[in-house]
């Protein structure tokens, strides 16, 4: 397991200068004012201001320094050094006040042991890079203070099912968990023909079942589950549209769910 996310880590290490220069991320109109929050995550979770919210698996900030720029007093958390890097620039740059911490999100109650927040936040490709739900929901739990929120915004596990194969979509994977699947390959959603020093990557499966059991298991409160046919990128690259909502859809279909979310709470009495 451990192996696996070093492999990830040096892969997201290369992945960071690849995204900071894409279309995708548009780092120039971010500093320009670009909000890189979604409808779905601003309409569901609601007023930050004021709020400290913790932000795992941050990448290299643009959604915490959105959530900033609404309010929020946020701390981002990437276990990737150069994402870290970038983000602590770009937050000097637009002249906020996130901080951000290198730490594997198993690693959060050591990086930061004594602190709680009013909000724990995350979306967006992180879970398959996760091989133990039971321990971050546990860890959710452990950095919420009574009272406060959870939320994610999320792919659907059902759609990570699926891949194009001879110009088809096909299921290909298996919807429930299991060993770890070991990729080997170029680019990256931002910029498909990007050229990496380090290909691999270990993902691991995770049912809608056994994300929401181990947040209630850890104690959380669930609010709602919703799920959406569309996702936030052309996930299946020639079989899809963006609609004028700016979200992705499979062409003419609406037969999977391509996006979840949850919101949870800690209960008053913890």
């Amino acid at each position: 397991m451990e192996y696996g996310m070093n492999k990830n880590r040096d892969n997201w290490n290369d992945r960071t200068p690849v995204h900071e220069q894409s279309e995708f991320y548009d780092v120039a109109s971010f500093l320009a004012g670009r909000s890189s929050l979604l409808s779905v995550e601003l309409d569901e979770l609601g007023e930050v201001a004021g709020k400290s919210m913790l932000h795992l698996q941050c990448h290299f900030g643009q959604d915490s320094l959105s959530w900033a720029r609404l309010g929020a007093r946020v701390t981002g958390v990437d276990f990737a050094e150069e994402a870290v890097k970038l983000a602590r620039s770009l937050n000097d740059k637009l002249g906020l006040d996130a901080r951000f911490v290198c730490a594997n999100v198993y690693d959060v109650p050591q990086a930061l042991p004594e602190e709680t927040f009013d909000i724990v936040f995350t979306s967006y490709g992180v879970l398959c890079w996760l091989p133990d739900l039971t321990r971050w929901a546990e860890i959710i739990y452990e950095k919420l203070k009574p009272g406060g929120t959870f939320y994610i915004a999320e792919g659907h596990p059902l759609a990570d099912v699926f891949e194009i194969v001879d110009g088809e979509l096909r299921m290909v994977y298996s919807y429930f968990e299991g060993e770890a699947i070991v990729l080997d390959l170029e680019g990256t959603y931002a910029d498909r023909n990007a050229k990496l020093g380090n290909t691999v990557t270990y993902e691991w499966a995770h049912s809608l079942g056994s994300i929401v059991t181990a947040l209630i298991q850890a104690g959380l409160h669930i609010e709602f589950v919703h799920e959406f046919p569309f996702c936030m990128y052309e996930k299946f690259p020639g079989q899809m549209e963006r609609g004028e909502d700016g979200w992705w859809r499979l062409k003419g279909k609406e037969f999977i769910p391509m996006l979840f979310s949850i919101r949870a709470t800690k209960p008053e009495e913890a």
